[in-house]
């Protein structure tokens, strides 16, 4: 089991993310839930992610199919990596979900079941 608190960074209108936090509180961790629509990570905090989730680049952890994506250009090949975390702030629905952190590793919960290999 967790050594600490597990963070979700969880959006309760997407149902992958509800799975996965109902996958861990049957798993008894204590969960520290972070609705991130309404409190975005900071570039600090996000960045961390990336790195825990081993990315290089931000486009891996993003929702390329929401509206924000395209209007907000982010599949323009010369934008910086801290041009892309920082859009990803600004406009959070493009951040995939739910990023689970768990004993100093994150997984995405796509399927729910990926949470288990970090508890």
């Amino acid at each position: 089991m967790a050594g600490g608190k597990v963070r979700i960074y969880h959006n309760p209108r997407c149902s992958k993310s509800r799975q996965t936090l109902k996958l861990l509180e049957e798993h008894n961790v204590e969960i520290d839930v972070i609705e991130y629509l309404k409190t975005p990570p900071t570039k600090k905090e996000l960045k961390d992610i990336l790195k825990l989730l081993d990315m290089d680049d931000p486009r891996e952890l993003m929702r390329k199919k929401e509206k924000a994506y395209t209007e907000q250009g982010l599949d323009d090949p010369d934008l910086t990596f801290d041009a892309l975390v920082n859009t990803m702030i600004n406009y959070p629905i493009v951040i995939e979900r739910p990023i689970v952190i768990a004993n100093g590793k994150a997984v995405l919960g796509r399927p729910p079941e990926n949470v288990l290999n970090i508890l």
